[in-house]
């Protein structure tokens, strides 16, 4: 951000850490892992832990990006599509961001209103108003109250997951479309995928930016696969998709309603903090943190207006645009070491990406076992090379 405190204080590779645990503990993500109960829990588990090495593997390279060049996540894909082409996925991340922003606060308020029922639109305007506080406090100065938030989660979440896996509650998975395992990997990769295009908003501040990306992509990584086990185990351990039903039953009361609250607002903080920097590189007059706060104000509104129960056209909506985004960016910046952001539009780059988005949506008819990320990726990162080789020998 263009704000001079940011760049004067670097975040420690501990507070990098925090802030990723903190983007983990999503009720968002507890919800994805119950799609995967009809698999079962070992072959959901290998799916879980599959999914999340690839889209961390292409999380930790997109951080790297951002924290080497101190720039943000957006400002570094000018670096590959030229300072207009850029801006093209500027734009497509502050729409992706600010319909994360209404889904994260429609599940946390539907979740919050399933332990203490007011109605889900009071829940909608606390959490948006803590959401602002947390935007207005800043991301280096965050310290003590996210290390006491992420405390206080990490204590209530092993609580939720005694209640689930040891609450002495019989099987009971329940009845549902069959899902293969290829589509339980990619939905596994969906939720790191999500964050390719935030996560250099973060790292480009660390004061050491590999150790830093490293520590937040692993934190992350491990957090959002216990997220997923917790709801594939609710439903297949207590046939319950409501994780704040399980927390009322268990009598956690409060602490079910603090980890609701504090998960969500912890997590789409992120969203709207990054939507704010995205729109820097849009348009530079503006202030992320305006930005931030308006997004959570259209956030918070969609949440109270619109259902958004069923996320996952929207995940695989997310892979298609930025998975062949982030396989242009590793070809040029790690294989080619080129940089293109002299040109308005760098359109063998733009179409490369075209084509990358076209093959994985082709690839979601097509059932693979290592999903449909991967492939797509490598696909776009070949002809990134054999491209560049063959304008090479014309030159």
């Amino acid at each position: 951000m263009a704000d001079k405190a940011v760049m004067k204080k670097g975040t420690s590779v501990f507070e990098n850490g925090l802030i990723w645990f903190g983007a983990g503990v999503s009720i968002a993500e507890i919800l994805t892992g119950t799609y995967l109960a009809p698999l079962g829990f070992g072959k959901g588990l290998a799916a879980i832990l599959l999914g999340h090495l690839i889209g961390c593997c292409m999380m930790f390279f997109a951080g790297l990006i951002g924290g080497k060049m101190r720039k943000s996540a957006m400002e570094t894909v000018k670096f590959s599509f030229g300072q207009k082409g850029g801006i093209l996925f500027a734009v497509l991340n502050v729409l992706q961001l600010v319909g994360w922003t209404a889904i994260m606060i429609y599940d946390g308020a539907l979740a919050a209103n399933g332990t203490f029922n007011t109605g889900s639109w009071v829940w909608c305007i606390v959490i948006g108003a803590l959401i602002i506080l947390w935007i207005a406090v800043g991301v280096t100065n965050l310290g003590k109250i996210n290390t006491v938030a992420m405390a206080a989660l990490f204590i209530l979440t092993l609580i939720l997951c005694g209640v689930i896996f040891f609450g002495g509650g019989e099987s009971g998975i329940l009845s549902g479309e069959a899902m293969s395992f290829g589509a339980a990997v990619e939905l596994s990769v969906a939720m790191p995928l999500s964050w390719l295009p935030v996560i250099s908003d973060y790292t480009r501040e660390a004061e050491k930016p590999v150790k830093a990306t490293a520590a937040s992509v692993v934190v992350y990584g491990l957090v959002s696969c216990w997220m997923y086990v917790i709801g594939m185990g609710a439903a297949i351990y207590t046939g319950e998709t409501d994780i704040a039903a399980i927390m009322v039953k268990a009598g956690l009361g409060i602490a079910a309603l603090l980890i609701v609250i504090f998960s969500t607002v912890t997590t789409t903080f992120l969203d709207a903090y990054s939507a704010g920097v995205s729109s820097e590189s849009i348009f530079s007059k503006l202030k992320g943190n305006h930005v931030g706060i308006a997004v959570t104000v259209i956030g918070t509104l969609a949440a109270i207006l619109f259902p958004m129960d069923d996320i996952t056209d929207f995940l695989y909506l997310i892979g298609s645009v930025f998975a062949p985004m982030i396989a242009v960016q590793i070809a040029d910046v790690f294989l080619l070491k080129k940089d293109r952001k002299a040109s308005e539009f760098n359109w063998r780059n733009l179409v490369i990406w075209l084509v990358g988005f076209i093959v994985y949506r082709w690839l979601m008819t097509v059932d693979i076992p290592l999903g449909n990320t991967l492939p797509d990726m490598v696909v776009v990162i070949i002809l990134c090379l054999v491209i560049d080789a063959a304008a090479g020998r014309k030159q």
